[in-house]
């Protein structure tokens, strides 16, 4: 795997900024320089986010990668963003489709490779959705291989590494792979997120750095905590990974708590002892 200088990236969802000078301030105030942007603001704020590419290059940040989010998404507890999440439900398909082109065109013109998201629950006891799923993501990963040349990355949690991998493979696109994060396995109680990195190495080209502790009964939200406080076995994880081959980037994710810059320095401070 590569060092830390080389791999470390946050999320800037993370630190929920306005505009790209407020994000070039978090990454100083962090001290890493390399970040996965979240690119619906580009096309829904582009008063506030004009010329974001040439305003963080010009201040020494990298984006290594994209984020687009859905519209309808309803976090709220484990069964309303079961029903609401990524591009499963009809309402929001045309709505999703037109954004994400919006998506492909600012990724192609940030020059991106990669563009992750949560495409929804795989619905494995329903052959009608589940098809449809499958033909959706195609077009949604099909219009980012034409337009920006880049790969489409899934989120893991929504579903068990058994269940990805199975649904990756009924895909059957080079371009579509996943995103891993070990933290929402254990948010969503999606299994053990070692076995599920291994069983889905061969797919994953980039990996979030975030940890949580489970449900405290089933239906219920886990908790996301400070990388190293919660239940993630970082040096099983990162050992996995390099078993897999995986070189490619490491970005800090931070959705809650109080001092979340404090919270992705501390994740910055403490992952790099696994990467020797």
């Amino acid at each position: 795997m590569k060092p830390a200088d080389q791999s470390l990236a946050f999320c800037s969802w993370s630190t929920q900024p306005k505009c790209p000078n407020c994000l070039i301030g978090s990454a100083n105030d962090i001290g890493i320089s390399r970040v996965q942007l979240h690119l619906n603001p580009i096309f829904e704020s582009p008063e506030d986010w004009a010329d974001a590419g040439k305003k963080l290059g010009d201040a020494g940040i990298t984006v290594v990668s994209g984020m687009f989010t859905p519209k309808g998404e309803d976090y709220s507890t484990p069964a309303t963003i079961k029903q609401t999440g990524g591009i499963v439900p009809d309402e929001h398909w045309q709505a999703n489709l037109e954004a994400f082109g919006k998506t492909a065109e600012a990724a192609k013109a940030l020059g991106l490779s990669q563009v992750s998201f949560h495409a929804g629950f795989i619905p494995e006891d329903d052959k009608a959705t589940h098809d449809k799923l499958v033909g959706r993501l195609r077009e949604l990963g099909d219009m980012l291989k034409d337009t920006a040349g880049a790969d489409l990355l899934l989120e893991t949690g929504q579903e068990t590494a058994e269940s990805l991998d199975r649904f990756l493979a009924e895909v059957d696109r080079e371009s579509i792979a996943v995103n891993f994060d070990p933290a929402n396995m254990i948010l969503y109680g999606m299994g053990d997120p070692i076995a599920a990195a291994e069983k889905l190495a061969p797919r994953i080209r980039q990996a979030h750095v975030k940890d949580a502790t489970s449900p405290p009964q089933p239906g219920a939200w886990g908790s996301e905590v400070a990388v190293g406080t919660g239940e993630v076995n970082w040096e099983a994880f990162f050992k996995a990974l390099k078993a897999g081959g995986y070189d490619g980037n490491l970005v800090i994710e931070r959705e809650a708590g109080e001092d979340r810059i404090g919270d992705i320095k501390q994740a910055a401070a403490y992952v790099p002892q696994f990467l020797g």
